[in-house]
């Protein structure tokens, strides 16, 4: 058994823990059968009497004792041997939530194990190699459920790609020491304790997205050289984490098997239930994968109870950087994406050459996606006048109308026998394709159409890299989780000025056109210049494969929120300025933005300081709007260098008063008084959010083109 080490040991807990319940339910039976209830177990009763010897009971708890005792005895050899194991001495956390913590201890004591420890200080030691193989990923991801198995269709499909992606990397990545890390991802919301609503719609026109961007970043880590576990069931959860059955109801002991965990918001809650108090000690390691973002304001839980900023979902006081993005579109989380199926030359040629000049494919695979989109993409208010007509179905047939008179339209919404009477009779609706035959149909199509929904997925992306222009509405008023019924209760107050405000902002045209579809006039203006524009395929450096690679890359080497030091000690108390340091900004030539001066103090940081952009604000702008409009980015990594004093003094605003408070639109300045704030809650740093009172300080940067996630000093 002690040769064995923690396998034998393992099996004879599990042993005593499955006989224990075996102990506890026929007690159970025993109990009902004295209840009113009884005459219910009789057929069972007869049963059991049949199966079980007599002593029965008493034998499985002398089973039962004696398997424990092996355990505690190997326990106490392992203690004095101190070869394989030693026992951790620690007292049991008192908690009158977890009452039956400490005798849970007492059965299921603690043996930390030195390979163990071992093998956490090799990790940092080995060097993660870039691989170009993806079967040994195929193999651990298995096929279980659909979801599964599309997003191995993914992966086989994109082999080539990731393969050629690799090898460039490996050139770039030789001069550097990457260590490898132990990665576990948990896709919550494929497990059937969250209810995979998903996996059913697989093969019926539901939203893959999320699928697309999970088995990309499967890839991506598998790419990069990690060690990677699997997990889409709660069970496998608690297996990789080392944590017993049950609702956890104590805390996890002894170090974390992983490095870093991805997972998404249903993932977050099963992790809560089944770590207990260890998951705010280990959180750290945690990515969270949000399609549509999570601000600061509605994070940070007691902020967010107070100001009327509480959802379903954020409130878990991670760093904002920890939730990972679909898009860009959310500068205080980390941008993770997805990739989209690039050209070879040969392709981009044929293509040229087989494009159908007046062939419009419509983005929408489910019936609910027809009806949904048309009626919201007409009714930007409730009280629009359109929205009577859009309901009767006049707004929808004269928006297709208009198309229709220049353009064959075609449709690939699923059906099983009949044709969806949502779709007009003029659509040619081709069913529910394949994902290979749905990119013929693109590389065919001139126009690829939004009717407002859904919102930001990767399709769109996918018909512009087949040369497709992709048509959209414009959202006026922009809609948002304060009018739309969609965003509401989401983490987020973000606008949303169209179906794809990415492709809107970072695309634009000629690859995409964004027009008021309540306006004849505005669509056939449109359709005319669609008709005469020559468009190549254009993909997005940043959703190539080797550009997710770079940056995924960037994250795991650079981002550590497990050791987070302040570059400056903050100020704890309100207190008048009385005087004018010299500051640590020096101005840009011909610019009212200003740069860290190279002779400030230097503090490592990623990306690094010298990317480092101030400005001050107009009022009622957000710094993800102030930035942009100077053709940066918010960066809230320098947020704690510009929080202090000698911010307002290189900005030339003279501060009569100085407070220190937790509003998330904090530093900024008050626009009717010379007074002005600094954060006190490094979690509230947030370039979302504005403010009618205050003008805000924002910190901004540079970005690589192509790849919006780095600055230029970034690699």
């Amino acid at each position: 058994i002690v040769q064995g080490g923690l396998e034998s040991r393992g099996v004879l807990r599990k042993i005593s823990d499955m006989l224990e319940i075996i102990l506890k339910r026929i007690d159970t039976l025993a109990k009902l059968s004295n209840t009113s209830e009884s005459h219910r177990l009789e057929e069972l009763s007869s049963a059991l009497d049949r199966f079980q010897p007599v002593g029965l009971m008493e034998r499985i708890q002398a089973i039962a004792q004696n398997v424990s005792d092996i355990a505690v005895r190997m326990d106490q050899i392992l203690q004095k041997t101190g070869k394989d194991g030693i026992v951790g001495q620690c007292e049991v956390p008192k908690d009158p939530r977890y009452p039956d913590c400490a005798s849970k201890v007492d059965i299921h004591s603690i043996v930390v194990y030195p390979a163990l420890q071992l093998h956490k200080h090799r990790a940092g030691f080995n060097k993660a190699m870039v691989r170009s193989d993806l079967g040994p990923l195929l193999e651990q991801l298995g096929s279980g459920k659909e979801s599964l198995s599309f997003m191995r269709r993914r992966m086989r499909r994109l082999t080539t790609q990731w393969a050629v992606a690799a090898r460039r990397l490996h050139e770039h990545l030789l001069t550097f020491q990457r260590p490898q890390k132990r990665v576990l991802v948990h896709v919550g919301f494929l497990t059937e304790e969250s209810g995979d609503v998903f996996s059913p719609k697989v093969l019926k026109g539901g939203p893959l997205g999320e699928m697309v961007q999970w088995a990309d970043i499967l890839a991506a880590l598998h790419v990069l050289g990690h060690n990677l576990k699997i997990s889409v069931s709660v069970k496998e959860l608690q297996g990789f984490l080392g944590v017993p059955p049950g609702r956890g109801s104590c805390p996890l002991r002894g170090p974390l098997p992983f490095d870093l965990i991805y997972t998404d918001y249903h993932g977050l809650q099963q992790m809560k239930q089944h770590m207990g108090l260890s998951l705010k000690k280990h959180k750290c390691h945690i990515r969270v994968i949000d399609t549509f973002g999570t601000e600061p304001a509605y994070n940070h839980e007691e902020y967010a109870t107070l100001h009327g900023y509480r959802t379903n979902w954020g409130y878990w006081n991670l760093n904002g950087r920890q939730y990972m993005t679909m898009f860009p579109h959310t500068p205080d989380n980390s941008f993770m994406g997805f990739v989209a199926e690039e050209l070879n030359q040969t392709e981009r040629i044929s293509i040229q050459n087989d494009k159908v000049n007046n062939m419009a494919v419509v983005y929408g695979k489910e019936t609910s996606m027809w009806k949904r989109s048309l009626k919201a993409m007409f009714c930007m208010t409730k009280q629009h006048y359109t929205c009577k007509k859009a309901e009767h179905g006049q707004g929808k047939d004269k928006f297709l109308s208009i198309l229709h008179r220049y353009m064959d339209i075609h449709g690939t919404v699923y059906y099983e026998t009949q044709r969806p009477p949502e779709v007009p009779a003029f659509v040619r609706n081709h069913g529910l394709l394949p994902q290979h035959e749905f990119q013929q149909l693109l590389r065919k199509a001139k126009l690829f159409v939004g009717f407002g929904f859904p919102y930001e997925g990767p399709a769109p992306l996918e018909a512009i890299a087949n040369g497709c222009i992709f048509l959209q509405p414009r959202f006026q008023p922009p809609r948002s989780s304060f009018n739309n019924e969609f965003f509401r209760g989401k983490p987020t107050s973000r606008e949303v000025s169209s179906q794809h405000p990415y492709a809107e902002q970072y695309i634009g045209k000629p690859h995409v056109i964004t027009v008021d579809y309540n306006s004849s006039e505005e669509v056939e203006a449109a359709i005319w210049e669609i008709l005469k524009a020559k468009v190549e395929p254009f993909l997005p450096y940043e959703y190539t494969c080797e550009g997710m690679l770079e940056r995924v890359n960037g994250y795991i080497q650079h981002q550590d929120f497990c050791h987070l030091d302040r570059p400056f000690p903050s100020t704890n108390e309100s207190r008048l300025w009385l005087g004018n340091p010299p500051s640590p900004f020096m101005p840009l030539p011909n610019s009212t933005v200003l740069a860290w001066a190279s002779n400030a103090t230097s503090v490592p940081c990623w990306p690094p300081v010298s990317a480092l952009r101030l400005l001050l604000a107009p009022k009622v702008c957000s710094c993800v709007k102030a930035c942009q409009d100077v053709g940066l980015v918010c960066e809230p990594v320098f947020f704690p260098f510009i929080n202090i004093m000698e911010t307002f003094s290189g900005l030339g605003v003279q501060c009569q008063a100085l407070e220190v408070e937790m509003k998330h639109v904090f530093p900024a300045v008050a626009v009717e008084r010379s007074e002005c704030f600094l954060q006190k809650e490094p979690l509230l740093f947030s370039c979302a959010g504005e403010s009618s009172k205050h003008r805000r300080v924002c910190p901004c940067r540079d970005y690589l083109r192509g790849q919006v996630a780095l600055c230029r000093d970034c690699l």
